[in-house]
């Protein structure tokens, strides 16, 4: 049992490198009274629709890997202290977190054993083992290694509600670099596999009813960004063109953790800024809720994401001539992109002006940010502001209202001890 804890200590904080965790998106029911059920679940505290944090079990399978990436905590080459799951503690160690309320479900991830089949065999047998052996429907999402034959990725989709290969490094050119060892083709090719199959398995289910679901979480990728010199454009346009290419439920943007003085790689000590990551994931959402093209946001006169502000007020505030948009005769497409306003507002908007104009008050109670949306749209009893502001000026005191409530907020709190 202590060795169990051991190994259980290594591998979850091997593991915590890995990003790509969220809501599940799963449809998996539990219909065998066994253990478990997917539905309407999220994973790794991760917050659903409804406000709810939940959470997983997130563990490498091993964090041995035959493979020397530069920027990989688990490369053969690092002085770490190793440890590998048998395939039967696995199994038990969710079946018992599961009974305990602990979790309500697995990530599973992996170094490489030897090679990818073998790896990835093991994998698969996990998940058939929770599935066929103990009846559980629970959330299971297996990381896919690169290189496995499109024969484990076809049982892993039976078994698992998402699979994930992770692309790693945004560019090809910057896997050369780091890992190479790696083949970016290795990557595509299960990509490529699963999307095919997860067309393929809705269209069949249209037909038959019980055909048994592949993969009903779809698929998601990883990238590491700041280890090999990417541009936010880079990256950006390298994930438009995989959501298209591949149809992902998710990209995930994990910023590189120094971790070794390898010359190839940012200076121990240049971390990349959490605001960078929380400005490319605010990008990906705006190109997949709010209708925005990724040249519009980015392109080869603004190749990096402003960390002062979101992407939406700073292709706001690059675009004036848009504004001020009339709130109660706009498009959708259009109110979508005035700051301040998210996608449950504009709904409620395009819903309410049906039966009569709207003004502030509206806007305010149907949940919009006024206090920033008031510098680019137009409505009833709107109060007086002067049409001369300048793109620098809103800038400015959208900053100047965003420090002072922060510094509300802190001296709030501090007056709580």
């Amino acid at each position: 049992m202590e060795r169990i804890q051991e190994k259980l200590q290594i591998l979850a904080d091997a593991a915590k490198y890995d990003v790509s965790c969220a809501s599940s998106g799963s449809k998996r029911k539990n219909t065998t009274k066994g253990l478990g059920d997917a539905t309407g679940m999220g994973i790794c505290h991760s917050y659903t629709e409804d406000g709810r944090c939940v959470s997983l079990l997130k563990i490498l399978l091993t964090n041995h890997c035959i493979f020397d990436c530069a920027y990989c905590v688990s490369r053969k080459s690092n002085d770490i202290q190793r440890a590998a799951f048998t395939v039967q503690e696995v199994v038990d160690l969710t079946i018992n977190f599961y009974r305990r309320n602990y979790i309500e479900g697995l990530f599973l991830s992996s170094g490489i054993f030897k090679d990818a089949d073998y790896t990835m065999e093991r994998l698969v047998r996990i998940a058939k083992k929770l599935r066929l052996e103990h009846n559980y429907n629970g959330y299971i999402h297996l990381k896919s290694i690169p290189g496995a034959s499109d024969d484990l990725m076809q049982q892993a989709g039976l078994y698992a509600d998402r699979l994930s290969v992770n692309i790693e490094i945004p560019t090809e050119h910057g896997l050369k670099l780091l890992a190479p060892e790696k083949n970016r083709a290795d990557m595509i090719k299960p990509m490529n596999y699963l999307t095919h199959k997860i067309i393929e398995n809705k269209e069949e289910k249209k037909l038959f009813k019980k055909t048994p679901s592949f993969a009903p979480a779809g698929q998601s990728t990883q990238m590491v960004i700041g280890a090999s010199g990417e541009s936010d454009k880079d990256i950006m346009y390298i994930a438009n063109a995989f959501y298209d290419k591949f149809k992902l439920r998710r990209v995930y943007y994990s910023g590189y953790v120094p971790i070794s003085n390898d010359n190839r790689l940012p200076a121990i000590g240049a971390a990349v800024p959490f605001l960078r990551e929380n400005r490319l994931y605010q990008t990906d959402w705006l190109l997949r809720f709010y209708e925005f093209d990724v040249k519009e946001i980015l392109n080869e006169s603004h190749t990096q994401l402003d960390l002062d502000v979101d992407p939406k007020l700073g292709w706001a505030l690059r675009n004036m001539s848009v504004f001020p948009i009339d709130i109660n005769t706009a498009d959708r497409h259009l109110i979508l992109r005035i700051p301040g306003i998210g996608t449950q507002s504009v709904d409620k908007i395009c819903a309410a002006r049906k039966f009569g104009r709207l003004n502030v008050e509206h806007l305010r109670k149907m949940g919009v940010a006024y206090n920033r949306a008031q510098y680019f749209i137009s409505c009833d009893r709107q109060p007086f502001r002067p049409k001369d502001y300048s793109s620098e000026n809103i800038k400015k005191y959208i900053l100047a209202e965003s420090n002072s409530k922060y510094k509300k907020v802190n001296t709030n709190q501090l007056n709580l001890f």
